[in-house]
C-alpha cells in the first residue's frame, strides 16, 4: 500500500502564528465568497472573532493588495496580491485542468454529480463540482470546500490509500471535527469504509454525511503511484444499487488510470 505523509498541524501557536493563521481564515473566507465579496459582519460572523480583531486583519490584507474594499458597497473581495499568489500556485492544479474533459464526461454518462478533490495533509479540497441531467440537490460538497480526510467517497478513496499509520494518524486528528460536524463518520465506520476501498479498488459511502445522499470514489495517483486526488459521484440513494456501484467505480478507477497516463505524458 503506497503512503503519502501527513503533514501534524503544531499544538501550540506562537502569538505570530496564531495572527498570521487568523488572517489567512479571513482570506479564505472571501475566497470562498466570490467576487460578491463580504460585508464586515458577515466576515466577523463567519470566522468567529471579535469584530475589533476581524477589523484589524482585514484592513492589513488591504494595505498589502490581498483584499479590496468597494468604496460604494463597503464588500470586501480579492484583491491583486491574491490573484497573483493564485496564478503562481496554478501549476498545482494540473490534474484538475487535465481532469475537466474526464470529469465532464462522467457526469455527462452517469448523469449524476462528479466531484474532484485534491490531497491536502490531512484534508481533502473539493476543486470542481460537475453536474448531470439528475443533479444531487444537496450542498455537500462545492470548489473551494475541504473536509476531513475519510468523509465523503472521494475521502474515503484518499484515506484508504495511506499506510496503516497514517491512516490512525488522519482518525486521531480529525476525531472532533468528525464528533462535531461529520457524527456518522466515527472512527468504526471510517475503518469499515477503509477495508471494503481496499478490497474493492473503489470505494462505496453509504449516506454517512446524509442517510439518502450516496457516492461512490476513487483515488487519483501521481507518475510515482502516491495518492494525490480523487474522483467520486454522488446520486441519491435510489440511484446507486449494488451493480449501478460496482459499474460506476470500476469506470472510476478507468477514468483515474486515464488521468494518470496524461499528466505522466506531460511530463516527458
Amino acid at each position: 500500500m503506497s503512503t503519502s505523509p501527513v503533514s501534524v498541524p503544531s499544538p501550540q501557536d506562537t502569538a505570530g502564528a496564531q495572527t498570521l493563521r487568523r488572517g489567512l481564515m479571513v482570506l479564505r473566507l472571501l475566497t470562498r465568497a466570490g467576487p460578491g465579496g463580504l460585508r464586515m459582519g458577515e466576515i466577523c460572523r463567519h470566522v468567529a472573532l471579535a469584530k475589533s480583531t476581524a477589523v484589524r486583519l482585514t484592513r492589513t490584507l488591504v494595505d498589502e493588495g490581498f483584499v479590496l474594499q468597494d468604496s460604494v458597497s463597503g464588500r470586501y473581495r480579492l484583491g491583486p496580491e491574491a490573484f497573483a499568489v493564485g496564478l503562481a500556485a496554478e501549476p498545482s492544479y494540473e490534474l484538475q485542468r487535465l481532469a475537466a474533459p474526464i470529469l465532464r464526461g462522467m457526469a455527462a454518462e452517469t448523469e449524476d454529480t462528479v466531484f474532484f478533490t485534491v490531497l491536502h495533509g490531512y484534508e481533502n479540497i473539493c476543486l470542481s463540482r460537475d453536474e448531470g441531467d439528475f443533479p444531487i440537490r444537496n450542498q455537500l460538497l462545492k470548489p473551494g470546500d475541504r473536509v476531513p480526510l475519510g468523509v465523503g467517497a472521494g475521502g474515503a478513496a484518499l484515506l484508504a490509500a495511506l499506510g496503516d499509520d497514517d491512516v490512525r494518524k488522519v482518525l486521531a486528528l480529525t476525531l472532533t471535527l468528525r464528533q462535531h460536524k461529520y457524527p456518522r463518520c466515527t472512527d468504526q465506520a471510517l475503518m469499515r469504509q477503509v477495508a471494503e476501498a481496499r478490497e474493492r479498488g473503489f470505494c462505496v459511502m453509504p449516506g454517512l454525511l446524509l442517510p439518502d445522499a450516496w457516492a461512490v470514489g476513487a483515488v487519483v495517483r501521481d507518475a510515482n503511484a502516491q495518492p494525490v486526488a480523487s474522483i467520486s459521484v454522488a446520486a441519491i440513494r435510489s440511484r446507486l444499487g449494488s451493480t449501478r456501484c460496482t459499474l460506476i467505480g470500476h469506470r472510476l478507477v478507468q477514468a483515474s488510470a486515464n488521468i494518470t497516463a496524461l499528466a505522466a505524458q506531460l511530463r516527458r
